[in-house]
């Protein structure tokens, strides 16, 4: 059994750019030629370092975050943080994939330029941050990023009486005028198309003059356990956040206070190579999984476990064994799990039926209409739902898979290749949104058993 910890190029981890090394051009998938045997060790949660970023900066003094992801969302994170006055410093650590951090939280200011990529944490998350600061803050971010839902963020700080130019679009670009406070009060929102509407006020609102009562008006609220987990960040620096009823919450004004956290590996990220066992057979180990996370990845455990995989924990590791045959299932409401879930699905012996996944149109792609169009491509039989995916297995051919600058696209296509010789995916270096150690850990996840790498 072969141990991977990434100790690859070197690179400036809050750099402005994330590179995957290799020739340009499209990515050769490793074919998986045998049953797998690894185990492997995963940089933190992307979801948790970010919220974790803007929790430091808006704190009462300063917080060390230990073992944070190193990836463009969370680079992107932090220098849009240091753009509005936050001191942001690289320490020691003892952690594997790069150095801890020392925020160091200032008065906020304004007269800054963040640059949101497609992270749509840092889109969502630090409007109702700069809205604190004093003075003329810009939010623009990739051309892709223009079609990412924002109009729910633009609204709602209007309401709040902060000054917004969007040019009526809804959508980045735009500009803020912060006058160094947010009054705060009564707010109601649709957050129908990301739970990242909800998470961006609610850790904005105790530094609100008066908190902030927030109220979801739609019919669907989706990815519930993301904003499970933000509840759960601020908890853990003093802030309670009640909730009287369903779609409501409560923010009294609270200090926020620094602390020392460390960051749980990335669970989403493990899944494609958790669900490997299943594709190639074998099986595969992630070290560090939590007994208790707020991570929605968890849920792959037990997503595996229903499609065919034996699924054992021991202390901190969490192991995922193929049994040779993949089974179709019915699931609701998997969130950014379903790229995986769906790759899986395409070479299961049954039918899959995903559902309560509306909200993937708005993400970095379409995610649903993607991974119908590549499956498809391939020979295989997918349909589109209002709300989701029906996967029918048939037999693929290999091409070329298409991520559409879609860092969970992008593995998904590698998954397949694990099973279908001769796949290749255009744009393997998108997976550096959240994964920049991808193709390194996942070639070795492939490799014969030699010895640690």
């Amino acid at each position: 059994m072969q141990v991977f910890n990434y100790s690859g190029p070197e690179f400036s981890p809050y750099g402005d750019d994330f590179i995957v090394e290799g020739e340009p051009g499209p990515w050769q998938a490793p074919f998986a030629s045998g049953p797998l045997s690894a185990v492997i060790q995963l940089p933190g949660s992307k979801s948790l370092t970010n919220r974790e970023l803007v929790l430091s900066a808006l704190a009462s003094g300063p917080s060390l975050v230990k073992s944070p992801l190193r990836s463009r969302d969370t680079a992107l994170m932090i220098e849009a943080l240091r753009s509005l006055g936050v001191s942001i410093v690289e320490v020691t650590g003892d952690g594997a994939f790069g150095p801890d951090l020392l925020i160091t939280p200032g008065e906020l200011e304004g007269g800054s330029s963040i640059d949101c990529g497609l992270a749509g944490t840092v889109m969502r998350f630090l409007p109702p941050v700069a809205a604190l600061a004093l003075g003329p803050v810009s939010f623009d971010g990739d051309p892709s990023s223009y079609k990412r839902p924002m109009r729910t963020t633009i609204t709602a700080l209007r309401q709040l009486g902060v000054d917004v130019n969007d040019d009526g679009r809804g959508t980045l670009p735009f500009s803020l005028y912060g006058t160094g406070a947010v009054e705060g009060g009564e707010l109601s929102i649709d957050a129908s198309a990301s739970s990242q509407f909800v998470s961006g006020l609610l850790l904005a609102a105790p530094r609100f003059t008066k908190g902030l009562t927030l109220t979801h008006t739609g019919d669907s609220l989706p990815s519930m356990p993301h904003i499970e987990m933000t509840i759960a960040s601020l908890a853990a620096r003093g802030v309670v956040v009640s909730s009287p009823e369903p779609g409501v919450w409560v923010v009294p004004p609270t200090e926020i206070r620094g602390i020392d956290i460390a960051i749980e590996p990335d669970l989403s990220n493990a899944g494609p190579f958790l669900g490997a066992a299943l594709v190639a057979g074998g099986s595969v180990t992630v070290t560090g999984w939590p007994t208790h996370t707020t991570q929605v990845g968890a849920r792959m455990a037990d997503i595996l476990e229903s499609m065919g995989g034996s699924i054992t924990r021991a202390d901190d590791a969490l192991t995922v064994t193929g049994t040779g045959t993949i089974t179709g299932i019915t699931l609701d409401e998997s969130s950014e799990l379903a790229p995986t879930v769906a790759a899986i699905a395409a070479l299961a012996n049954s039918e899959t039926v995903l559902t309560g996944i509306a909200h993937l149109r708005g993400h970095e792609t379409d995610r649903l209409a993607a991974l119908a169009a590549e499956i498809n491509a391939l020979g295989g039989d997918v349909t589109e739902t209002d709300d989701g995916l029906v996967i029918r297995p048939r037999p693929l051919t290999a091409g070329l898979w298409h991520s559409y600058e879609d860092h969970r696209m992008a593995t998904a296509g590698a998954i397949i290749g694990l099973a279908v010789e001769g796949m290749t995916v255009d744009d393997v270096a998108t997976t550096a949104k959240t994964l920049p150690q991808f193709v390194e850990l996942w070639t070795a996840l492939l490799a014969t058993p030699t010895g640690a790498l």
